[in-house]
């Protein structure tokens, strides 16, 4: 029924009472240490956005940026004040982050704040440019390439020349798509309705990517449910992680869906619902063949409730063989079945399998085999000459073995329960990431999204705050790679160690002073 304030053109009271009593807690809210974290993390996530118009990765013609006179961000003295800008912002979301978790482990902020947090500190994201990678170009030039009937998987972008083409990184242009064909679908429609507007496109695949970042807000803590761990941790490590928001949502990857889908069906996988859980992997997996690595453990984990769901039932267990055939044989099925159609549907075969292995072209320390390859070169340039390439391909065809025996090791040790199962997935995703030829910081949102599920003492949690943190500062917001600059190294180790012990200490580098008889904000407690 109608109420009279609606038909006389008045407030109805009870709204009007509702979304005062809404403003009053946000204001509360606000006012608290949490909330002054919150706040320093959205204007962390806002200064990104604007020193990112200058220092991020921008396009090589933009005449937006000389249409608004903004132009010169990108030059000289703008382009320094705008990297500083993006460091700033970066920061404060570190710290932010650092003050939010101290907060999360002593109680102070449920799960559901958290959840208010994300959007906020998502939101001056969706209008960045792309930051820290050019990856997002090379997306739409991918699409473009199935919309104008090129195949992807036989050709590279450079065969479609236009505006698309001229803003992907020139290591790129010749390579062929190592994405699955949701991945072309996604990019393929974003083109058709965008066209050769590349502020457009960007924009929307950034969209595309918000649903991946919905599933792990419910899935991240819906495994901690399961697992053991703390469901606001959980939350705040894996999706208020600055490493996921900026590189993720900021930098526009497609490991963003990924990652949600994965998460999430292995989260209905332990609900029982595998053939489900199995569905969403396989999605995954049709956007970047990482995600396949969890399938076979979650074999395990439908094996364990098969027999479990017997002997509640009193029935005799079937045998592990028959069992095994059965799950993994409707497992598979469903793989297949996904695989195939969205393939079909795309008009494209398997190719993007043997196109994995352009990630070769990614060279930095953050890949066992690079480190060992770079290593070997020093210690024996000054007698046997640089063989750094010949190095690199023997330790790489070393690792990659090495990676296949580690994970089948993986596999068939972490069988019996549960926790086994997920544990194994998450030791697995960290050995594809440390032994694969090339790695890039946001490959470690992989295995961080599972592990954060787990319970995890505080000292650990430091660590993953300083890791993260390293992993943050350790590329430049254009893209290119700081590792080999020695004081950049050094500045982001530095702050790196001062962010884990935030998380314990209010004040780790005694600023504001103490006094004598003031002790320290330690944090002791991480139960759920």
């Amino acid at each position: 029924m109608t109420s009279s304030a609606a038909l006389s053109g008045e407030a109805d009271p009870h709204v009007t009472a509702t979304t005062q009593s809404w403003q009053r807690r946000a204001a509360d809210f606000l006012r608290t240490p949490e909330g002054h974290s919150a706040l320093l993390g959205f204007v962390g996530a806002a200064m990104i956005t604007f020193g990112g118009f200058g220092a991020g990765s921008v396009r090589r013609q933009d005449p937006l940026l000389e249409s608004l006179h903004l132009s010169w961000l990108r030059f000289g003295h703008g382009s320094i004040l705008s990297a500083a800008i993006v460091w700033i912002g970066v920061l404060c979301m570190i710290g932010a982050w650092a003050r939010l978790g101290r907060s999360t482990l002593r109680g102070d902020v449920t799960l559901r704040g958290l959840r208010y947090v994300v959007p906020l500190w998502t939101f001056p994201l969706l209008f960045a440019v792309p930051m820290f990678s050019r990856d997002a170009y090379s997306y739409l030039a991918q699409g473009a390439l199935l919309r104008d009937g090129f195949d992807p998987y036989s050709v590279g972008p450079v065969v479609n020349p236009g505006i698309l083409l001229d803003n992907v990184s020139n290591v790129w242009t010749t390579t062929t798509t190592p994405y699955g064909p949701v991945h072309l679908l996604l990019t393929d429609a974003i083109v058709r309705l965008t066209g050769e507007n590349v502020i457009a496109g960007t924009m929307l695949l950034r969209i595309t990517m918000l649903p991946g970042l919905a599933l792990m807000m419910w899935a991240v803590p819906h495994l901690a449910k399961k697992l053991g761990g703390n469901t606001a941790i959980a939350l705040w490590l894996a999706v208020l992680n600055p490493l996921v928001l900026i590189h993720l949502i900021g930098g526009v990857h497609n490991e963003m869906l990924m990652v949600g889908l994965m998460v999430a069906g292995i989260a209905l996988a332990l609900e029982r619902k595998h053939m489900f859980g199995i569905a969403l992997i396989a999605v995954a997996v049709a956007i970047k063949a990482t995600a396949g690595v969890a399938l076979p453990f979650v074999v395990w984990i439908w094996m364990i409730h098969e027999r479990e769901n017997a002997v509640a039932e009193g029935r005799e267990p079937m045998s592990p063989i028959r069992s095994f055939v059965k799950t993994a044989g409707i497992g598979f099925a469903i793989f297949v079945a996904v695989l195939g159609s969205t393939s079909l549907i795309a008009g494209v075969g398997l190719g993007w399998t043997t196109a994995l292995s352009g990630s070769n072209k990614i060279i930095n320390w953050l890949s066992l085999p690079t480190i060992f390859a770079h290593l070997s070169t020093l210690a024996t340039s000054w007698f046997a000459g640089d063989h750094f390439n010949d190095i690199l391909a023997v330790a790489r065809t070393v690792a990659a073995v090495i990676l296949v025996v580690i994970v089948a090791l993986i596999w068939w040790r972490y069988r019996k329960t549960e926790r086994d199962a997920v544990m194994g997935i998450v030791i697995a995703l960290i050995a594809i990431v440390v032994l694969s030829p090339a790695a890039l910081p946001w490959y470690y949102s992989w295995p961080l999204a599972v592990a954060a599920g787990f319970a995890l003492s505080p000292t650990t949690l430091a660590i993953l705050v300083g890791l993260s943190s390293w992993l943050m500062l350790v590329f430049q917001p254009d893209g290119s790679i700081g590792m080999y600059s020695f004081p950049h190294v050094a500045l982001a180790t530095f702050a790196s160690v001062v962010a884990a012990m935030s998380l314990r200490t209010e004040d780790p580098l005694r600023l504001r002073g103490r006094r004598p008889d003031e002790k320290p904000a330690e944090v002791v407690s991480t139960t759920p």
